[in-house]
């Protein structure tokens, strides 16, 4: 839907950039903030589209640091086009994307080719992430000065670590130059072996392998090391033991450039999901166990580590939440548990299960704001601060939300084309009711009243 000039009146808006919280008046014209605040009158043009936010919440759309969008070379799972789709229903106007494509986002060429689909086909802006080594294969580094020019905003092999702590180094210290951080997907796989889900009772009541928390504690204990020595940026990709917390702590105590995220599964559900009864006690009828669309990579962990990752993410270790979005085909999925592909389909779910911790006063609104919106922009650097902040003059990347609309996830509606997630069939409190993208509405929800003036 296009509009020059909208005005959303009344409505709850949340700047985490400046620690506001009022009621007020949003105006958006030609792709920018024109106004926030009580507005008069004579300041409101004639033609505008007004939308009612009576009861509803506006802050800057959510930036993902961490995102599979699997274009190229795995279009069958998703594309840029579904993807941005379902990131703008979710209320996400950034996507960084993850390089374990095929061919991987190594070279030049590569990034080219996601910038350009990304203005054919993308509805929100998409950030490619480039490798730390060639083909992801960790036996050399990428060309990272050829990337950086190119227009990645950081680096990983995500999917894979980089194994070889040498090379880890040298990437640290090549991060010092160009300015951009490297992001380690932290399992030691060495530890991890044929781990399917998290090592603990659960697993044993499965009879599944288990991941040790070790395996991913014992690298992240590495990168540190390692970014005390070069003075790099290390970002820690999606924590999801307790045991990664103290080091995370500790790492920033001591001025370390050290940042971590954390993904909304692991802040909200347990592994106790993997018995099929969507978190109902183990009585409740018609359960089925080894439910794969709760496979994914970290796992699932146990309450105390939920319950660490919340108070982590709540005092500032933990500097952002991130999806990973990691879309599959059916076919992926519907195979034994071991078989199955790691991953869920995040993007559509996850204001809902967030707002889940705020509903429950774990986490206020504006700090749930802040770390999917400021968090993520400062890791991305001082060039992107404005797509945190509803200041006037800055970039209209907005999502307006309903923090109390009840909804049940229905897989079938999903713009992703991955509908591999177990929160299917689930209630949820809390829906994006409409996105801007530079001042263009990306997503409305049919429930959202609106009007011209």
């Amino acid at each position: 839907m296009d509009n020059e000039k909208t005005l959303i009146r009344h409505v709850r808006m949340i700047d985490p950039a400046v620690k506001s919280d009022e009621v007020g008046d949003l105006l958006i014209s030609e792709g920018k903030i024109l106004g926030a605040g009580k507005l008069g009158l004579e300041e409101i043009p004639e033609g505008c589209l007004v939308i009612d936010g009576a009861d509803l919440v506006a802050c800057p759309g959510f930036i993902d640091l961490h995102c599979h969008l699997r274009e190229p070379g795995f279009e069958y799972k998703e594309t840029i086009a579904a993807g941005s789709k379902a990131g703008a229903k979710g209320g996400f106007t950034t996507l960084c994307a993850m390089p374990n494509t095929d061919p991987p986002i190594d070279n030049a060429a590569v990034v080219e080719f996601i910038h350009e689909r990304t203005k054919q086909d993308a509805t929100v802006r998409v950030l490619p992430i480039g490798c730390v080594t060639k083909g992801r294969k960790g036996h050399e580094l990428a060309e990272m000065e050829e990337l950086a020019s190119a227009g990645v905003v950081a680096f990983s092999d995500d999917g894979d670590p980089v194994y070889d702590a040498n090379l880890m180094r040298l990437a640290l210290l090549y991060s010092l130059d160009l300015g951009l951080p490297i992001s380690n997907h932290c399992q030691d796989k060495s530890i991890s072996c044929n781990g399917v889900m998290a090592e603990g009772p659960v697993a044993t009541h499965l009879g599944l392998d288990g991941i040790p928390a070790a395996a991913e504690e014992a690298m992240i204990a590495r990168d540190i090391a390692l970014a005390e020595a070069t003075g790099g940026r290390l970002h820690v990709a999606h924590l999801s033991t307790a045991g990664s917390v103290p080091l995370i702590r500790e790492a920033k105590s001591k001025g370390l450039r050290v940042t971590a995220e954390v993904c909304p599964h692991h802040l909200t559900i347990t592994d106790e999901w993997a018995l099929g009864r969507k978190g109902q006690p183990a009585d409740a009828a018609g359960y089925m166990a080894y439910d794969t669309s709760t496979k994914v990579y970290p796992p699932l962990r146990s309450q105390s580590d939920v319950d660490t990752l919340i108070d982590a993410l709540a005092d500032g270790v933990i500097d952002c939440v991130a999806t990973d979005h990691a879309p599959h085909d059916l076919t992926s999925k519907q195979v034994t548990y071991n078989d199955a592909a790691f991953g869920i389909s995040v993007l559509e779910t996850a204001l809902g299960s967030l707002l889940e911790l705020v509903h429950m006063n774990k986490l206020s609104m504006g700090l749930l704001i802040e770390r999917l919106t400021v968090g993520p922009a400062r890791i991305l650097g001082g060039s992107y601060s404005d797509l945190a902040s509803l200041q006037p003059g800055t970039a209209a990347d907005v999502v307006l939300f309903d923090p109390e609309k009840e909804w049940t996830v229905d897989t079938t509606e999903f713009e992703s084309k991955g509908k591999n997630t177990p929160l299917e069939g689930t209630n949820l409190r809390g829906r994006a009711m409409a996105t801007f993208a530079n001042g263009r509405i990306v997503y409305q929800n049919p429930d959202l009243k609106t009007s011209m003036n």
